[in-house]
């Protein structure tokens, strides 16, 4: 796998003010593959999730489990440099509000397909195989089988929804936690369960064939993730119950950082370096509901040129002493390279 110099060739973190008409959205420095977006000033909108193998306009709701939409006028197209938004005269929170602050995450696949035949199943993949990231669209048999991902490295995290059944969660399979595959959801609040797949390889992952994962003749997302040293790392901590928190090396300085607590019915809390740009950094969203984003300062970490540190104490990121929470980071800056990152 490449190294990668410069993160925000794969990954970057674009704000935008909805306008309720036509809005070119620029400066994210690639074209996106997969775009999830949030409006940071409506508690009331949804989180949502658009990628180019699945199409534009076609917007899966991150903190439900609905079935994918076809609903034009949202996201209209991915561009050179960003993408394209509609009036959203629907109100699926991409660009409904005039003068809303929000928040877009994005992430280069192959900005093409390749059909994959690894598994059992063949799975339509776009792959980037330097940063980590492939989004796979599969078709499921109802039984036990085996899915291509594209990356030829073995992923820490699939993420997994049914995009015909309106009423499955969107499974996070891990294997951050202890090296086996562990499942949440990353729609709700549940806590870790142990997946009773087998492990991920540097080809394929596993699935049965469940609603959530494989039942016969429904259509499936996938968004699968490995760590890429100096851009990404997946991983768990220790809570200490103190402000004084734990310091979590990743080897660069983070861009985006999601945290879930596994042992408790606690919320995903997303954090990154566009909304929060000085430490402590307090301007929280949450995957798994509507929320419009949070400020306050009973929860927030520090964004170190290293990784970071957790700052409060609280059920959130620092529980109960010994609790285990896990991560899913991204870079700002790597410390490999020819841009080794700066402090804060």
């Amino acid at each position: 796998m490449a190294q990668i110099n410069k993160s925000n060739e794969y990954f970057n973190t674009k704000l935008y003010t909805q306008n309720a008409s036509t809005n070119a959205i620029t400066g994210v420095n690639f074209q996106p593959d997969f775009t999830w977006i949030k409006n940071r000033d409506s508690g009331t909108r949804d989180h949502r999730i658009f990628d180019s193998v699945r199409g534009a306009n076609k917007p899966l709701k991150v903190n439900g489990t609905n079935a994918e939409a076809t609903e034009t006028d949202t996201l209209n197209s991915f561009d050179s440099d960003g993408f394209t938004l509609g009036a959203d005269t629907q109100g699926y929170g991409v660009n409904d509000l005039s003068g809303n602050n929000t928040v877009s995450w994005n992430w280069l696949g192959a900005n093409g397909t390749a059909s994959n035949t690894d598994g059992s199943i063949t799975s339509t993949v776009s792959a980037n195989t330097t940063s980590g990231f492939s989004i796979v669209s599969y078709t499921g048999t109802g039984s036990v089988a085996t899915v291509g991902h594209g990356l030829s490295s073995t992923p820490k995290i699939v993420l997994i929804k049914n995009r015909d059944d309106g009423t499955t969660d969107w499974l996070y399979y891990t294997t951050q936690i202890d090296g086996s595959l562990d499942s949440l959801r990353l729609n709700n609040t549940n806590t870790k369960s142990d997946s009773g797949f087998s492990l991920p390889t540097s080809s394929v992952f596993s699935i049965n064939g469940s609603s959530s994962t494989g039942f016969s003749g429904q259509n499936y997302i996938a968004y699968c993730f490995a760590e890429v040293k100096g851009f990404s790392k997946f991983g768990s901590y220790v809570a200490n119950a103190s402000d004084d928190g734990p310091m979590i090396y990743l080897g660069f300085k983070p861009a985006f950082v999601l945290i879930k607590r596994t042992s408790n019915t606690n919320v995903w809390i997303l954090l990154d370096n566009k909304r929060g740009s000085y430490n402590v950094n307090q301007s929280k969203l949450f995957p798994d509901n509507t929320d419009a984003e949070n400020t306050d300062t009973s929860n927030g970490i520090d964004f170190l040129s290293n990784g970071f540190k957790i700052r409060r104490n609280n059920t959130e990121i620092n529980g109960a002493s010994g609790d285990t929470f896990i991560y899913m980071a991204f870079a700002e800056e790597p410390l490999v390279g020819d841009n080794p990152a700066t402090a804060r």
